[in-house]
Parts: structure tokens; sequence; C-alpha cells
């Protein structure tokens, strides 16, 4: 059963970022931005995939510390996003 959530949970990461790629490569206008949500959230699917071989996500200390980048990416671009455009 935990296999089988981390594998499903997985490919929804990595869907979501196949969504933000495909919003980066037709649009101008926050590219970047998609991109890199994009990167991330398929690097944090892939996290899921490594964690069905360890058991846990704090297990070893490098996925636990993958998995915090991850988050704190994630966390930096949403506040990027809503922080309101200069000008």
């Amino acid at each position: 059963m935990f296999r089988t959530a981390n594998l499903i949970e997985a490919a929804f990461w990595i869907a979501v970022g196949a969504a933000f790629l495909i919003v980066a490569l037709r649009r101008r206008q926050g590219r970047a931005s998609a991109a890199s949500a994009a990167v991330v959230f398929i690097a944090f699917g892939v996290s899921d995939i490594v964690e069905t071989t360890t058991g846990a996500w704090w297990r070893p200390w490098w996925l636990l510390v993958w998995k915090g980048v991850c988050v704190l990416a994630l966390l930096t671009l949403f506040v990027r996003w809503r922080r309101p455009a200069a000008g």
C-alpha cells in the first residue's frame, strides 16, 4: 500500500510539473517561473519514487534534504507569484 500510494503521488506531482512545462513552452509572460515550477514539481515527484525504495521520506538524510529543498523552492515560487508586480 505504501509503495502504491507513493507512486500515485509521484505521478500526480510529475503531471503537475508537466502542466507547468506546457505553460512555459506556450507563453512568454511568466515563462521562467513556469519552467522553474516544472523542474521543482518533477523533482518532487521523482523524490517520491525514491521514497518507495527507502521506506520513509526522512531516510536517508539526503532524501529529507532533497524534499526540503523542493518545498522551500515551491514556497519561494508561491511567494513570488503572490507578490504584486512593481510598477
